[in-house]
């Protein structure tokens, strides 16, 4: 089988091999397992700096096909991406030619001209990839609203499934409830962790330190909790465009003692950290499926999160973890409340475990299979 993904993501060709991010890499590792071919039409350059958040490709036989990236975030780069746009068509329509099987990354702009282009192979075995908020409630950029659209439309996108994040009511027919998964079988520890949840508690967070994600209120939120008597620390794995930002408040404010930048960590590195973890703080203005989430669940670490995408579904509505408000008088007295009754914690930490480990990378791997073949 030949098959074609149409990504934004950015690739990079170093030393013969095909870099890009590692979770990303390792997800399409796992689709190329059950396929002869893999066509790549994605944005793509020659050398460069293997760093730590990317990982190759593992398949033998992968055919490149080239496009610029595109952006409309200011007047220059909407008028450069428009006269592009043409290049990027012809490229992909030539990825879905050969394809036999059409897989698209959604949301993104890449993702819409893939979306628009399907549309004239309805013979084709076809997939997409969500891997944004697919609340219809949310409020989205004009062109993912258009791909949502165009994507559950069982007429336009014929022959496709559409795997989306979370369990929503009232979706067409070749919309499909999916996840993604970290850990294996072979991964799962034999019974629950017991956490006690006693001071001090050790607080993280995962992932970008930009603006979205909110790092800021993180340690705000630390903060208040100290102010309120609370012993509690606060570690942030990642980096980021607010990193000084972060650092300089930090010092600032006399905070080092007890909140720390951590830089990246690698997967098994943060396997330890989890395990020492009590809470998992992540107040993100948006999501998809948000890993880290589901992976401080399967160690027993408590999430902590803004009730975005699919996050609600995730936590049952805060059954296994916490919803903030971003209310920061609010979300520090719910955590202090429920930080002083630990069996409220601890519960929430067991049911965690329980919904997390069952979604494993074999699970996903078998519903990948399914998908395919």
């Amino acid at each position: 089988m030949i098959f074609t993904i149409i990504s934004h993501t950015p690739h990079h060709i170093i030393n013969g091999k095909i870099y890009a991010y590692a979770p990303y890499v390792r997800e399409m590792n796992i689709w190329a397992k059950y396929v002869e071919k893999l066509v790549l039409v994605v944005p793509c350059h020659t050398g460069g700096e293997i760093t730590p958040i990317m990982e190759a490709y593992t398949h033998e036989a992968i055919e490149v096909l080239p496009i610029p990236s595109i952006a409309f975030t200011s007047f220059a780069r909407a008028v450069k991406s428009l006269f592009l746009i043409p290049l990027i068509v012809w490229q992909i329509l030539k990825g879905m030619r050969r394809a036999e099987h059409i897989h698209l990354r959604c949301p993104g702009n890449i993702g819409l001209l893939g979306v628009l282009m399907q549309f004239w192979f309805p013979k084709k075995k076809k997939t997409a990839k969500y891997a944004g908020n697919w609340d219809p409630e949310a409020k989205q950029p004009l062109s993912y609203r258009i791909q949502k659209i165009l994507l559950a439309s069982p007429f336009f996108s014929r022959n496709m499934t559409v795997l989306v994040y979370g369990d929503w009511p009232g979706q067409s027919s070749n919309v499909c409830s999916f996840f993604t998964a970290t850990y294996t079988e072979n991964q799962k520890p034999e019974g629950l962790a017991r956490k006690t949840f006693k001071e001090p508690y050790q607080a993280l967070f995962v992932g970008s330190l930009s603006v979205g994600k909110r790092p800021m209120y993180a340690v705000n939120l630390i903060q208040s909790l100290r102010e309120s008597g609370i012993n509690i620390f606060l570690k942030l794995y990642g980096t980021g465009a607010e990193v000084s930002s972060l650092a300089n408040y930090i010092t600032s404010h006399k905070l080092d003692a007890y909140i720390t930048l951590e830089g990246v960590a690698t997967a098994e590195e943060m396997i330890a950290i989890y395990k020492k973890s009590d809470l998992l703080l992540l107040p993100s203005k948006s999501e998809g499926w948000p890993k880290v989430v589901a992976e401080a669940m399967f160690w027993g670490v408590v999430p902590v999160v803004t009730p975005v995408s699919c996050v609600p579904w995730m936590l049952e509505s805060g059954d296994r973890g916490l919803l903030l408000s971003l209310e920061l008088e609010k979300d520090t007295r719910a955590i202090r409340t429920q930080l002083l009754s630990s069996s409220d914690f601890i519960e929430k930490s067991e049911k965690a475990q329980l919904w997390s480990r069952a979604y494993t990378l074999d699970t996903f791997e078998a519903s990948i299979k399914e998908l395919l073949l």
